[in-house]
């Protein structure tokens, strides 16, 4: 049975300090991460009863769910003015089990190998070079690939093709499919139906039936609250789930993320939705191409927006409320915040235990890890395990041989694989693409150098290992 695709503490923050407009955000940063000036009220997960409900049940508890989510800021905004200032709250005080209820205790003997056959085999892959430094102890994670963002090289990876339920980290392949063919500024007025369809116990930002959102809410709803009710609406803004789940998949298979197959657009348990830890990191990679991407998944806080109220000359106005991101690295609860941390995505539901895709950068490295399922510990483990993972990647980069590659998008990129990765890294290098699919634009080719903007014409993809990543925000603590 599947829980809300995320941190099982849901509900509204309200944020005691002046209002802010709906659209403000604090954003993270590589080298701090501002502590919000509020705190979230943890709201306890649901199991799931059924996925086939009819349609009658559906709209019930659409309305239910609807009814609730616009009463909750409005019960704490209510609880503020009759008692004074609640008592603050840690955030995510609620955290899922370490482990999941998924029956395969072990991965297959023959796994995919794109990106380089080693990939493809069960167990840890390493190659350490003289004086390297040895891997973290106490890993727990079923899956979890270290690479380095740019140049695309696995530096070790655990079980990198085992197909495993995602969670909300799924979100990142619907952004990456989906957020380039809305702008950000087109306002939609939510409809019962848009919200239908959704797994009981979701985690949910506060969408509204009959209010009006911009794209650019609810895209701030999707990455930091993980709302499942900002991805429906999403997902009716581009025509549909099911049309949606299409393009997701097609978008995947351009990818060369042969190991996902999805069902739903949110990430939210159902039979055969499942992804991988090298999957996953595709999606991450693809994704931090769009600056848009990249804004949502560094926002740490924002203010979302709310019901409309009267003022006593009878003025209407609509109040906003406030959110945090569920990346404890990024925010830093329960953990100490990752110098260097920048996005991407966390995710929990009763299938697939924790997840995690995170981007962080040091000095000129910019590598990426992600952690699935973690066998120990609690919530938090996914976090842990991330951060001895980016730890030992920095810190290894130059004294290891990599044991594959990511593929760069196209046909030419999962044709490639040998025992090292290396005829397939020079595989993808070689395949030049001018659009993403079912995204729109060039392929960005922007390059970090000594923190400095790089552009690098198209050819360079014909002739450089590298697929750099545009500045990741090194945004506004350093104004």
């Amino acid at each position: 049975m599947g829980t809300a695709p995320d941190t099982p503490t849901r509900g509204s923050v309200v944020n005691t300090a002046a209002p802010e407009s709906p659209s403000s955000a604090t954003l993270g940063t590589f080298t701090t991460v501002p502590t919000p000036s509020f705190t979230s009220t943890p709201v306890r997960n649901h199991t799931r009863k059924s996925v086939h409900r009819s349609t009658t049940t559906r709209r019930t508890t659409a309305r239910r769910t609807t009814a609730r989510r616009a009463a909750a800021p409005l019960a704490t905004a209510a609880a503020l003015l009759l008692c004074g200032p609640l008592a603050a709250t840690p955030a995510h005080a609620t955290d899922p089990p370490g482990g999941s209820t998924d029956t395969a205790a072990k991965p297959p003997a023959h796994m995919s190998t794109v990106g380089g056959k080693r990939l493809g085999r069960p167990g840890t892959q390493v190659a350490l070079k003289q004086g390297a430094p040895a891997l973290p102890k106490g890993l727990s994670g079923k899956s979890w690939l270290v690479a380095d963002a740019e140049s695309g090289d696995v530096l070790a990876s655990h079980n990198a093709h085992w197909q495993l339920p995602p969670a909300s980290t799924l979100k990142m392949l619907f952004a990456d499919t989906v957020l380039p063919k809305l702008p950000k500024t087109k306002t939609h007025k939510v409809e019962l139906s848009d919200l239908e369809g959704m797994g009981e116990g979701s985690s949910l930002v506060g969408v509204k039936e009959n209010y009006t959102y911009t794209v650019h809410d609810l895209w701030l709803g999707v990455f930091l609250r993980s709302g499942n009710d900002a991805v429906h609406v999403l997902s009716a803004m581009n025509g549909g789930v099911p049309a949606t789940v299409r393009e997701m998949q097609a978008h995947a298979k351009y990818l060369n993320a042969r190991d996902t197959h999805v069902v739903t657009p949110d990430g939210y348990d159902e039979k055969g939705q499942v992804s991988s830890a090298y999957d996953l990191t595709l999606f991450a990679r693809s994704g931090l191409q769009k600056a848009d991407f990249r804004e949502y998944c560094s926002t740490a806080t924002a203010q979302f927006p709310g019901a409309y109220a009267k003022d006593k000359k009878g003025k209407k106005s609509r109040s906003s409320f406030g959110i945090q991101n569920t990346n404890r690295l990024l925010t830093g609860f329960g953990v100490e915040p990752y110098k260097g941390i920048a996005g991407v995505k966390n995710g929990y539901t009763t299938n697939a235990g924790s997840t995690f895709t995170g981007v962080a950068q040091r000095g000129n490295r910019v590598l990426l890890v992600t952690v699935m399922n973690p066998q120990q510990g609690g919530g938090i483990e996914v976090y842990k395990e991330t951060a001895k993972l980016f730890d030992w990647g920095f810190e290894a980069a130059g004294s290891v041989d990599p044991v594959g590659t990511l593929v760069r998008p196209g046909a030419a990129g999962a044709s490639h694989s040998s025992a090292d990765g290396e005829d397939s890294r020079k595989g993808a290098q070689a395949s030049v693409s001018t659009a993403d699919g079912s995204s729109s634009g060039m392929w960005t080719a922007v390059g970090i150098t000594g923190g400095s903007l790089a552009l690098l014409g198209a050819v360079a993809f014909g002739v450089h290992r590298r697929w750099p990543l545009p500045e990741l925000v090194r945004r506004r603590s350093r104004d």
